[in-house]
C-alpha cells in the first residue's frame, strides 16, 4: 500500500498542500499524522477523487454525451453562493410595513 507525504498528496490531487491541509482539517480527506508529518494512503486519495464525481442524477462534468446535445442550463447542481437571493430594501419595507419615498431625480 503506497503511502504519501503533504506535498505528494497535495501533488496527486492537483491541491496547493496548504488547501489539502484545509481538507484534511474539514475531514474531507483522510489522513494521520503519527508523528511531525502527514501520511495519506493512496486508495483514501483515490476514494476522495471518487466521491467528487457527478452522480447519476446530475449532468455529467464533462460533456462527453455525444447523443444528446449539450446543454449547460438542465438538470446541473447549482453552487450555493448565488441559489439564494437576498430581498432587496423595498422588499424589507414592504414588509416590515415601513414608509418608502420615490429615489431623487437626476437633473
Amino acid at each position: 500500500m503506497k503511502t504519501y507525504t503533504l506535498e505528494e498528496a497535495a501533488a496527486f490531487l492537483h491541491l496547493s498542500p496548504a488547501t489539502l491541509r484545509q481538507k484534511v482539517k474539514a475531514r474531507e480527506v483522510k489522513a494521520v499524522k503519527p508523528g511531525r508529518r502527514w501520511v495519506f494512503l493512496e486508495s483514501d486519495l483515490v476514494a476522495y477523487l471518487e466521491s467528487l464525481y457527478a452522480s447519476s442524477r446530475e449532468a455529467p462534468l464533462s460533456g462527453c454525451d455525444k447523443e444528446k446535445p449539450l446543454c449547460h442550463s438542465t438538470n446541473a447542481a447549482t453552487p450555493g453562493w448565488y441559489a439564494s437571493q437576498r430581498p432587496t430594501e423595498s422588499e424589507y419595507a414592504t414588509l416590515l410595513g415601513l414608509p418608502t419615498s420615490k429615489p431623487p431625480r437626476n437633473i
